[in-house]
């Protein structure tokens, strides 16, 4: 992940490390404290705080809790540092670069209310010792600004809670959130400031990194766990997501690939308007089809399936069957403005798509469509997946 440049001229040099963080990290704010190479080891005040004091803003930390406890030092002290504004400091806490990494990391995955840290960061650290000394970070907001913005954040996350029914259940809660953002905010590689919240909650327009913090961000308000998991996905481009827990069980949720308009511009088309749901609380044999993790800690095991969204909704077909699906499109029709439909096996898939979208299966439906609209026309957009063997249909 870095590089260092050394110069062997003389016996005490620092040596500069510039470290680009990967596109889901980033970097905070505020002063400088001095701390001089060679004075011996400097009692750290971060070092002493218990976990009954120590301040971690009502959340629970799953990467803190994940970590060796060599790294407790270090991610508190960053934390601490950056909650507080100071975008670059000497560190109390003596750690190799990559071990000051996995505490930076972890500290951002945890908390994403650090939203003036952008995606770069410098470290400096001593040639004689190997270890950091000193960060300074990239951010988005200048100082003067971030109280206002911490106000306009909170209040955006707010008007998200307010629409939601406060007796739902945890699912029913992170459920809403995901349509929320999805509804809400536009994929855009090239929105400002895509790797934080406000990219989401204020400017909607984000990537990846915006949708999982955002996400993040609100269901802490909420009370409900929620954790922050990054790795690639097909075609080695970077990606994050989250990781939510239900009555002790761990799900997968990608907002980022439950919006329509992210799907468009994944495979080059318009596609559907409707959210995809695969990504909803799904396990590690459906997310891992696609994506493979390169998180600081190890994630949690994703392993039940209750809230397979298509499962819960009706629209789950263990095997193809010619009534069924026809039933189910006449329903469609005379309900709504579109359908989704998830197979068990390819092989269903397969034969469904085969008899929708050759066999004829579509033209009773579309007979009714068109009389019930009193026009002599209809037309669909469809989108498939071939790694979740779903099919949505909108009529148009």
């Amino acid at each position: 992940m870095s590089k260092k440049l050394t110069q062997r001229a003389k016996r005490y040099v620092l040596t500069l490390v510039i470290t680009m963080t990967a596109v889901f990290l980033t970097g905070c704010g505020g002063r400088v404290k001095s701390l001089a190479i060679g004075s011996g080891l400097l009692e750290s005040p971060y070092y002493h705080l218990g976990d009954t004091e120590w301040d971690h803003g009502g959340v629970e930390e799953y990467y803190f809790n994940q970590l060796p406890s060599s790294l407790n030092e270090i991610y508190r002290e960053l934390y601490s540092r950056l909650s507080a504004g100071e975008d670059a400091a000497d560190l109390y806490a003596h750690v190799s670069v990559d071990d000051f990494w996995t505490a930076w990391y972890s500290v951002l995955a945890d908390h994403p209310e650090l939203f003036w840290v952008d995606s770069g960061a410098q470290v400096l650290s001593s040639a004689v010792t190997g270890k950091v000394v000193h960060y300074e970070t990239d951010t988005t907001v200048p100082p003067e600004e971030r109280e206002a913005m911490k106000a306009e954040l909170e209040a955006a996350a707010d008007a998200c809670i307010a629409e939601i029914d406060p007796t739902f259940s945890d699912y029913g809660k992170i459920k809403a959130v995901y349509e929320y953002l999805i509804r809400t905010t536009d994929y855009d590689s090239n929105a400002p400031d895509s790797q934080c919240i406000q990219s989401a909650l204020l400017s909607h327009a984000s990537v990846c990194a915006g949708y999982s913090k955002a996400f993040q961000y609100i269901l802490h308000r909420m009370g409900c766990f929620c954790t922050y998991a990054t790795g690639t996905i097909e075609g080695g481009s970077s990606h994050a997501w989250n990781i939510v827990r239900i009555d002790g069980n761990y799900y997968h949720v990608d907002v980022t690939w439950g919006d329509p308009v992210f799907a468009g511009a994944q495979d080059g088309e318009s596609g559907t308007d409707v959210i995809s749901y695969t990504y909803l609380c799904c396990t590690d044999d459906v997310i891992y089809r696609t994506h493979t993790s390169d998180s600081a800690v190890a994630l949690p095991a994703c392993l039940d399936d209750s809230y397979n969204y298509y499962r819960l909704n009706g629209m789950y077909y263990d095997t193809f069957d010619w009534d069924t699906i026809y039933n189910a499109l006449m329903a469609a029709v005379q309900n709504g403005n579109s359908i989704s439909m998830e197979f068990g096996s390819r092989e269903a898939y397969e034969e469904a798509k085969s008899a929708l979208f050759d066999g004829g299966l579509l033209e009773a439906p579309g007979q009714y469509l068109m009389s019930a609209r009193g026009v002599d026309r209809w037309s669909y957009t469809y989108r498939t997946d071939d790694d979740f063997y779903l099919i949505v249909i909108e009529w148009n």
